[in-house]
C-alpha cells in the first residue's frame, strides 16, 4: 500500500478538523522551513521558535495585512499554531520531540500587538 502524500494527509486533516483553511496549514510548513533555513546548524525547532517564524513571515509577506490574513485561515492566537502543528504531527506530517506539546505555543503574543499596534501607523 502506497503512502499518503502531504496534501492527502492535510486533506483527511481537513476533513476531521474544520477549525482552519489549507492555506494554515501550509504557511506553519512554510514558517517551518523559513525558520530552519534561518538556522546556522540543523536542529529541532521549539514551539516558541515555530510562532517567532510564523509571526516573522506573516509580517514579510503580509505586511499589515498579517493579521486579517491569518485571521482569514482560522488563526486567531497562537494557541492555533499549537493545534495545526500537531494535527500535522499526528497524520506523519511532522514529528516532535518527547517534550513537545500543544501548551508550547500557549499565549506566546498578542496578534493585535505584533501585527497592528508595533507598526509605525498603528494605535
Amino acid at each position: 500500500m502506497r503512502e499518503k502524500s502531504d496534501w492527502e494527509k492535510i486533506e483527511e486533516i481537513l476533513r476531521e478538523d474544520k477549525r482552519y483553511k489549507p492555506n494554515a496549514y501550509f504557511f506553519v510548513l512554510a514558517a517551518l522551513r523559513y525558520e530552519i533555513d534561518r538556522l546556522k546548524k540543523k536542529r529541532h525547532i521549539t514551539g516558541k521558535e515555530l510562532a517567532r517564524a510564523i509571526k516573522d513571515l506573516a509580517i514579510r509577506e503580509y505586511g499589515p495585512m498579517a493579521k486579517t490574513v491569518l485571521n482569514s485561515w482560522g488563526i486567531y492566537k497562537t494557541d492555533d499554531f499549537g493545534e495545526i502543528v500537531f494535527n500535522m504531527v499526528d497524520k506523519g506530517l511532522l514529528t516532535k520531540q518527547d517534550k513537545d506539546k500543544k501548551e508550547d505555543f500557549h499565549n506566546l503574543f498578542d496578534f493585535d500587538e505584533v501585527f497592528l499596534e508595533k507598526y509605525p501607523w498603528g494605535k
